[in-house]
């Protein structure tokens, strides 16, 4: 590997800011190209980020920090970007569902998206299932990630399956759920494709459902 990719991804890893951003500016001004810097180093890095945090080694602050980083380094990135070199992996929508603010999670997983391939499309917060039916026809995508704190979201969740359905969309969309009110059983119950506990596993369930026809 690149020595500055190399950097990179170890500095990420150690949740070390300025050396990490320091690798990112340096690997650039040194011909690699921006989407080898995200795949190889950043994106790298923040998978074994992820995957301390799977394991208990990473904390929720530990992940918030190395997003943070992420961030920070896509800042340094953002005009640098030539999407030839790159194949997006497909688009996914993410939303808080209507009544629900909450979207420290949602971000997260918007980010790790984004850095692994995705086309992400975040609506924010409070979204309502009729938004969501609008997007989907709008932008084609493939993938609906929804998120909720607390446990009245979940008729709101529910609304955007049912709502989906009544335009006749649901069989080409795959829904993945979580925040803290969600679990397994509650996306059985809503037969939704994917439950995700947290933000680590977000990349390996968004993969596999656009896998799928």
């Amino acid at each position: 590997m690149n020595e500055s990719l190399a950097s990179i991804k170890k500095n990420l890893i150690e949740l070390d800011m300025d050396p990490c951003l320091e690798a990112v500016a340096q690997a650039l001004a040194s011909g690699v190209k921006s989407w080898d810097i995200v795949d190889n180093g950043l994106s790298a890095g923040m998978q074994e980020v992820g995957d301390l945090f799977e394991q208990g080694e990473y904390f929720l602050g530990d992940l918030i920090m190395a997003g943070n980083i992420m961030a920070d380094a896509m800042e340094i990135l953002k005009d640098t970007f030539d999407d030839s070199q790159r194949q997006k992996k497909g688009k996914v929508i993410l939303a808080t569902v209507q009544g629900d603010m909450h979207d420290l999670g949602k971000k997260l997983v918007g980010m790790m998206l984004n850095s692994s391939g995705f086309e992400v499309i975040d609506l924010g917060v409070d979204v309502s299932a009729e938004t969501i039916v609008q997007t989907v026809k709008k932008t084609g995508a493939r993938a609906v990630g929804l998120t909720m704190l607390l446990t009245p979201g979940v008729e709101a969740m529910k609304a955007v399956g049912q709502a989906l359905e009544t335009a006749g969309l649901r069989d080409q969309v795959k829904i993945a759920i979580g925040g803290a009110a969600c679990h397994q059983r509650l996306a059985t119950e809503l037969n939704y494709e994917a439950y995700g506990e947290n933000a680590a596993k977000a990349v390996r369930i968004f993969e596999n459902l656009l896998k799928s026809p």
